[in-house]
Formats: C-alpha cells, structure tokens, sequence
C-alpha cells in the first residue's frame, strides 16, 4: 500500500522573493516530487516566526538572519530554526519620501540615484540641516532582518548614526506605503514589489537597491525547525528538489510574464502586475524620475552558477555577517559559541546533495571571506572580531 503526498504547510510574507515557494505549488514541481504544498500567506514576520515555532507551519518563507536570532537564543519562543536553501539574492530597496527626497535635492543637487556614496552624503547633509527640528523616522520590517542590517551598514558608512541621527522603526512590509503616505515615516527598507508601489501609487522615491550595498547579498531563506528535518529527512529533501526546480524555473527569463501573472493572483501577493513586472525585470522607477535597467537586482536561482548552487547555497559566510552585525548593533555578544551556533544554523550540508546529483558526501564549502559591500570592506568569517573592531571604531568615528 502505498502512502499519498506528504503535507507541509508553507508561510510566506506577499514579497517578489516569495516567488520560488509559490511557483513549487503553482507549477506543479512540489506535486511532482510528493509534496502536497499549501502556502499561507501571512502579513507580518513575527507571525511567520511564531507559526513556524510553534508547528503551524512545516516551512517558512523566512528572514535570513532569523535562523541565527534562534540559534542565539534571541527569539521569543526557544525552538532552533535552520535554512537549508537560500531562496535567491538582493530584492530589496530604499525608498523615502516625495518630501524627503526634495530635501536631498536641495542641499545636493547632483545627488545620484542608486549610489550608496552618493545618497548618503545627500541625507547626511539634510539630517545636518535639520538639528532642532522633527528626526526623521526609517522603517525596516523586523529587528533581525537583512533590511536592518543593511540600511544600518549603509547609514553608519556614510557617517550617519543610527538611533543616535535618526529614528528606525518596525513596519509589516504591506503597510509601509501606506506609513510613508500619511508622513507616519519618512523612507523604509523592504523588499519588492512595495518600494514600487510606493513610488506608483504616492510618489516615493526608490534612492538606493540592495545590490548596490551588498552586491549578491543573501535576502530570504527556506526556514524549517531542527526538530522537524531530523524527523523528516525525506520530506526535506523532496521540498527542497521541489524548491530548487522552482528557483530554476523563476530564473529563466522566458517564464517572466507568467510569474509576473502567478505571483499578482489575489492569493499569492493580490498587488497590480505593474508593480510586479518592474522588479522582475529590473526596469525600475528610481527617484530621478527614471527608469534604470538593473542587473541582478533579484537573483532566483541559476543566475550565477548553472545549477543556481551559489544563489540558493545557505552560505555559512553570511549568517556570520548576520552574527557581525547582531553584535556590532548591541542585539548579540560574540560569546566564544556564537560563531558555531550562528554558522550551524545554514545547512548547506542539506542543499548540497540536491543541487548537485554527486554532491552526496562532498565536503562543505570552506569558510571564504565576502564581498560585493559598496564601500569596499570584504568580510572575513574566521576572522569576525577583528572584522567588528573595526566596523565599531569607524562608527565612534
């Protein structure tokens, strides 16, 4: 007697990095290996978190740094998380306000839009010009996010003082438009399509992309609990097989329109496809009021390496970035254990023999410093304390 399709229920936030999970239930790839995938689309990540911890959710949509807050012991609910699969590269942008970026202007006129250096001189120069009056307020979509962690890397680079110049708040990513319309906040970082459709529907303005902070940074991750891919070592596998023919899929340029239609469905994101297509394809409005052709500004899968292993490795490198900025930003200590807990939570172990047909027993990739940060500092993960001093002496100033 043979058993039917495993179960697993999937949450996920309406982001376009969102799109592999929903392209493995909508295209067949997860019914094909066995999996019965139902995805739940939820509107905070907190909630994707607590849902997953406590076994609403076999899987998870997740934020990168996630995994490494629980394996830290800095989440709510102490369940150990681990990534298996990255679920693609960079996705993320700046936007401020209509008003804020006038100001930018003003003080700067020959700002460049989608340069880190200079937009970060450009807002300096207005946080200079504003002393006394309202701070500013930014928005990111939760504390352990790449979205934190990058807007801070960038701000602090271009002598800008997080918490100290200027406010940070958290925001769901579907209501950040809305929050930059009222004037509730004055930019955010998030993930697309809703810096595009900030800049559709209420004029905000796109002034830096992920990928030109940190070129090939990792974004979202495929988020399981230890617990269940000890249980279910076949489950995961076939998950992830169904996964990664997903982000494959996603990748191939020819497939564009028809996800573009997958993901608008009032069930997956339930936004216009416009606001979906300008990302996809990397055509975006950016805030001189133009349409820029981005290069891997969101990479699925494929786009780098053939079998898309470089896109979708959880590399263990950047969840010790992850650990760097947790510590460098007060949220962690870089306890003599911190390091092994932190790069023990990305199980490229797991991804490899998938990826690769003869991956089975090959070793694990070594640790390798990371590159691609706009201003030139690479990571060295063996090296993280030296790495943190540094970060920590160019922020006293």
């Amino acid at each position: 007697m043979t058993s039917g399709p495993t179960p697993i229920r999937l949450g996920f936030i309406p982001l376009l990095d969102a799109a592999i999970p929903i392209v493995a239930a909508d295209k067949g790839f997860a019914t094909r290996e066995g999996i019965d995938l139902t995805l739940v689309r939820e509107t905070s990540w907190a909630n994707i978190r607590d849902r997953l911890a406590i076994g609403h959710f076999e899987a998870a949509h997740l934020l990168a740094p996630m995994p490494v807050a629980a394996a830290l012991g800095l989440t709510p609910l102490d369940v150990p998380l681990i990534a298996p699969m990255a679920l693609g590269l960079g996705g993320n942008a700046i936007t401020v306000s209509d008003a804020l970026w006038a100001e930018m202007r003003k003080v700067t006129a020959d700002v460049i839009a989608n340069d880190p250096v200079s937009v970060g001189a450009a807002l300096k120069a207005v946080l200079a010009g504003r002393r006394g009056a309202r701070r500013l307020t930014f928005a990111v979509v939760h504390p352990y996010s790449a979205h934190n962690y990058e807007l801070r890397y960038w701000l602090a680079a271009s002598g800008i003082r997080p918490d100290a110049d200027l406010d940070l708040a958290i925001l769901p990513p579907p209501l950040m438009p809305d929050a930059l319309a009222t004037g509730t906040i004055d930019g955010f970082c998030v993930g697309e399509p809703w810096n595009s459709n900030a800049a559709r529907r209420f004029g905000g303005r796109i002034v830096l992309t992920k990928s030109a902070i940190w070129h090939a940074g990792p974004e979202k991750v495929l988020g399981v609990r230890a617990d269940w891919a000890e249980r279910n070592p076949a489950a995961l596998t076939a998950l992830l097989r169904a996964l990664l023919g997903a982000a494959r899929w996603c990748a191939d340029h020819e497939n564009a329109s028809e996800l573009v239609t997958l993901l608008a469905r009032a069930d997956r994101l339930n936004l216009p496809e416009e606001d979906i297509a300008a990302p996809l394809s990397g055509r975006m409005l950016l805030a001189d009021g133009t349409r820029h052709r981005l290069e891997n500004f969101m990479v699925f899968g494929g786009d780098i390496a053939s079998d898309g292993s470089m896109a979708n490795m959880p590399l263990r490198g950047a969840a010790l970035w992850f650990l760097s900025q947790m510590a460098r930003w007060g949220q962690a200590t870089l306890a003599p254990e911190a390091a092994a807990r932190a790069a023990a939570s990305f199980r490229p172990d797991l991804f490899l023999p998938v990826a690769d047909a003869g991956g089975a027993g090959k070793a694990l990739p070594p640790l390798q410093p990371l590159g691609g940060f706009f201003d030139g500092e690479p990571f060295d993960p063996v090296a993280i304390e030296a790495y943190l001093a540094r970060q920590k002496a160019r922020d006293r100033g």
